[in-house]
């Protein structure tokens, strides 16, 4: 598997680091530290400044590199890294580090919630929300703290038997997760009639009740074939699996369900059954945002699975 470590020098980007170390890799795969030097904006008549900056950027760039690689000296995957030296007008870190995927055919993009403070800081908050909408790769987001303590990883999964959802069931396979890894596979189960108010529900007559329950034992049906499907390929790749089912909000559930059960780990397919193709759903958007620990954004593009 090949994965593209994108690093700012931050502690954000750091804390990625060691949460990849946190996964027993092999010779066979491989990590690309990777950093961008780009521009900030200023006017056109500040390309003095401009070019100072560069300047000082691709100086630090060696030390941030070396900064990475040494919190990855444990790892058995091969570690290497690449700079990217952007034009002197490109102030679009994301935009450097999609292409570099791409260009590296990587299997997963890895980076910090939040970039470095300071001047910097009101472009680089959003740049781990861009890649993950932006990507066509499987977006690995590391927020902070992140308590690297054991491989005994605890992973919530939500699936909702989406293409994508099936695509990400297959990157988590293809990640070679320790042996003691626990996963939990959570599907959250929505009415069509979920925004009827409540006080209305008595209202609404016998014909739409049936309709009601007919919808009901359909979802139930979807709901246990999605969910056995699911347990069917992860065990390929895990042991310690188990099922939950909720009723509501999904994106609520999942983040509640996640702090009950203190995961490690967040795993999303990147948009559901309504979605828009190349447009990060809403559940897996809400999720990114307000999670407190680790969000794992599974695509339907290239993976090592695929």
């Amino acid at each position: 598997m090949k994965i593209l470590l994108a690093t700012d020098g931050s502690e954000f980007s750091e804390r990625a680091a060691a949460f990849l170390t946190c996964i027993p890799w092999s010779r066979e795969d491989s990590i690309i530290v990777f950093h961008a030097i780009y521009a900030l904006p200023f006017r056109e008549d500040d390309a003095f400044y401009v070019s100072q900056l560069a300047a000082i950027k691709k100086e630090l760039a060696p030390r941030i590199l070396d900064s990475a690689v040494a919190i990855l000296k444990s790892v058995k995957a091969n570690v290497s890294v690449e700079i990217e030296e952007g034009p002197l007008n490109r102030c679009a870190p994301e935009q450097c580090i999609i292409e570099a995927a791409d260009k590296m055919d990587a299997d997963l993009i890895a980076l910090g919630s939040r970039g470095t403070k300071g001047i910097g800081s009101v472009f680089l908050g959003s740049v781990a929300r861009m890649v993950a909408i932006s990507a066509t790769r499987p977006v690995l987001v590391v927020k902070p703290p992140v308590q690297i303590n054991s491989h005994k990883l605890k992973i919530l999964f939500a699936t909702d038997g989406s293409p994508c959802s099936r695509a990400t069931t297959d990157l988590l396979t293809a990640i070679p997760f320790s042996k003691d890894t626990h996963i939990t596979v959570l599907q959250v189960l929505t009415s069509g009639f979920a925004d009827i108010p409540e006080q209305y529900v008595s209202e609404v007559n016998e014909r739409v009740k049936v309709f009601a329950e007919k919808i009901k034992e359909s979802e139930c049906a979807d709901s246990d074939r999605t969910m056995e499907e699911t347990l069917k390929r992860l065990r390929t790749g895990f042991s310690g699996i188990a099922s939950l089912v909720k009723k509501g909000d999904p994106a609520e559930e999942i983040l509640k369900t996640a702090e009950e059960a203190d995961v490690d780990l967040i795993v999303v397919g990147s948009r559901g059954l309504r979605g828009i193709k190349g447009v990060l759903g809403s559940v897996s958007r809400n999720v990114l945002t307000h999670a407190k620990c680790p969000v794992l954004i599974g695509k339907t593009g290239p993976c090592a699975a695929s």
